[in-house]
């Protein structure tokens, strides 16, 4: 299944059968699901057909054109982006048709719980333990900065089960319900007012074995999908001119001649260009998928996501000058998505700063840049071959 041709004919076929005005949301994702057209690129009955991931555009044109709905992406990006390419991965049949579904339709909201109060930037440090009992593990501990947990029905979960080994080894990947029993989820509140974040307290939760990715305590390789995947999303989404951050800035700058000056204005040109870099260098890193996994460029990517948020968003908030001081509201929410760019420019301002954290830290995507896109010689790492229940804490 390699023609654009087939493809906008099993396209409009769908449409047909389906027709947007008059079939449910609900029922025409999962009759796309089902034609192979959620996602090209992955396998005949679990929502693709094999077709080369850049034909998506051409379905997608088609579909848009109808005013088909969409899954919003951005309501359940951590399942499409993070959850989806791992289970795709590592994941048995029975796993991939039981979840891939539902998770792509948006019937079952998806979150991500790796990082803990004491591994974050050192993720493989998680002391977060599962235990084989019967035919399962029972989980206790804690996980942090977690996005959408109070949404989610399911989450990715790293946990320690075996402390005897160096901590990359003794690392297992589960799939978690988080209607289960010792499942607590509490929010945190950020900066913005909002808590788009969560803590999430695990209690003696039992998660049967059939719900584990991959091989008992290869559950950091199985990661590292995860993790790739990750700043792919994040750093290398997809974006028309202008599209993120630097639009709102353009557009006040071409509304609002009053509040310009020279200084503001070489600014702008500069961080203009760099974002256009940017989302060119994030559609050739797209391309690049297409000969399989993502690999550390996406960690330059998101590098580039986070500075250039930043930048913006400060540039935002001096050429409004009292205007940028104002802030619109800190009630507090927990939003069902994530929206980079909404609301006022003080929100941008505050939000951003959390870019050059989430989806690992700016320091280590440097470190892993230098190690293994420069090839530059690698840090000391001492606790590199010793057992995780012997390391300080």
């Amino acid at each position: 299944m390699t023609d654009a041709d087939e493809l906008r004919r099993r396209t409009r076929e769908l449409l047909a059968q389906h027709p947007p005005a008059t079939t449910g949301r609900l029922d025409f994702l999962r009759a796309r699901f089902d034609a192979g057209l959620a996602w090209v690129h992955y396998p005949q009955g679990l929502g693709g057909l094999g077709a080369p991931r850049t034909l998506q555009g051409v379905v997608d044109a088609e579909l848009a054109a109808a005013g088909a709905p969409d899954n919003d992406p951005r309501r359940i990006g951590i399942g499409l982006g993070m959850a989806a390419p791992t289970i795709l991965k590592y994941g048995t049949e029975e796993q991939k048709r039981r979840y891939l579904r539902p998770l792509w339709t948006g019937e079952e909201v998806w979150c991500q719980l790796f990082s803990e109060p004491g591994a974050g930037s050192d993720l493989a440090a998680l002391g977060t333990r599962a235990v084989r009992e019967d035919d399962g593990w029972v989980v206790n501990g804690q996980k942090v900065w977690t996005s959408s947990a109070h949404l989610a029905r399911w989450a990715i979960l790293i946990a320690r089960t075996d402390p005897d080994v160096p901590k990359h080894q003794g690392i297992t990947y589960f799939v978690c319900d988080m209607t289960d029993p010792g499942v607590e989820v509490r929010p945190l509140r950020q900066i913005t007012g909002e808590a788009e974040f969560n803590e999430v307290f695990l209690t003696d939760v039992r998660i049967p074995d059939d719900r584990r990715l991959g091989e008992a305590g290869d559950g950091w390789r199985v990661a590292q999908t995860t993790l790739n995947n990750e700043r792919v999303a994040i750093g290398g989404m997809a974006l028309p001119r202008e599209g993120g951050m630097i639009g709102p800035v353009a557009k006040t700058w071409r509304e609002r001649p009053e509040l310009r000056t020279h200084d503001l204005h070489q600014r702008l040109l500069k961080l203009w260009v760099e974002a256009e870099v940017a989302r060119f260098t994030g559609e050739r890193l797209r391309q690049q998928l297409v000969a399989g996994q993502p690999g550390p460029e996406g960690a330059g990517m998101k590098l580039a996501f986070a500075r250039l948020n930043q930048e913006i968003s400060g540039l935002e908030v001096e050429l409004r000058g009292e205007e940028g001081l104002l802030y619109d509201d800190w009630t507090m929410r927990r939003p069902e998505l994530v929206d980079f760019t909404g609301r006022d420019a003080g929100y941008r301002y505050l939000r951003s700063k959390g870019n050059s954290i989430e989806g690992g830290t700016s320091e280590v995507l440097l470190n892993i840049v230098a190690e293994r896109v420069l090839g530059l010689p690698a840090e000391p790492r001492t606790d590199k071959d010793v057992a995780w229940k012997d390391l300080a804490r």
